[in-house]
């Protein structure tokens, strides 16, 4: 028997919008301040974590550690130079589709929300012009738990008035598809199956699918 979807819960990064090269050029002009070598690849296990969670990350490749108080200074200096590449994001940098599809699924009845991590999303939002294609927006100033812990999707689906379970999750990182599952929600992996290989059905954008597809899909993986 189908399901009956009412929510989509979004992430930002890499779901809607490339922010994580701006991510990775603040971490690394940070790191190479610290003289911690970062390449592309570590960043890659920086995707979907907090804040202070990646630079843990950071000073554990670096050998490096930290009082608390440098630590959280060390973070403030990355946002900050993180803000300032995000000053010039532009409204074309948006994912193709993206805008489309979330038209098309608000006019058929589905509630959109926004679960990131991310403490600059309202800025990010507003650079891109697609704030008002969220019913809710749930990020890193609402909620306290980093995923893959569920609190950003579940603290969506409730300010949504929808149970878990009606709510359809758009990830592309490893502990957003595990946060939506300990959450009871279906996963939509947004890349490869190779790097999402957990997510209910793995699509490679949004753009050329309504959200009919992604239902079909869900029902024929036996969601």
């Amino acid at each position: 028997m189908n399901k009956q979807w009412n929510g989509l819960l979004f992430d930002l990064d890499g779901v809607l919008v490339d922010t994580a090269k701006y991510h990775f050029l603040a971490w690394k002009q940070l790191a190479d301040r610290l003289g911690i070598p970062f390449t592309l690849k570590d960043n890659e296990r920086l995707k979907g974590v907090s804040r202070m969670a990646s630079f843990e990350i950071i000073l554990e490749i670096g050998g490096r550690s930290m009082t608390q108080e440098e630590k959280e200074a060390c973070c403030a200096e990355k946002n900050a130079i993180y803000v300032e590449y995000l000053k010039k994001l532009r409204e074309d940098e948006l994912f193709p589709g993206v805008r489309d599809f979330m038209e098309d699924a608000r006019k058929k009845g589905y509630k959109t929300a926004l679960g990131s991590a991310s403490k600059n999303s309202m800025m990010i939002l507003e650079r891109l012009g697609i704030t008002d294609l969220f019913d809710a927006i749930i990020d890193g100033t609402k909620v306290s738990a980093a995923k893959p812990d569920p609190e950003v999707f579940t603290a969506g689906a409730r300010e949504l008035g929808l149970r878990n379970e009606e709510c359809i999750v758009f990830e592309d990182a490893v502990a957003g598809v595990e946060a939506a599952h300990r959450g009871g929600m279906a996963a939509v992996g947004i890349g490869t199956r190779e790097a999402l290989p957990k997510a209910e059905i793995v699509i490679p954008g949004l753009n050329g699918y309504h959200i009919e597809d992604i239902t079909r899909l869900l029902a024929e993986s036996g969601v």
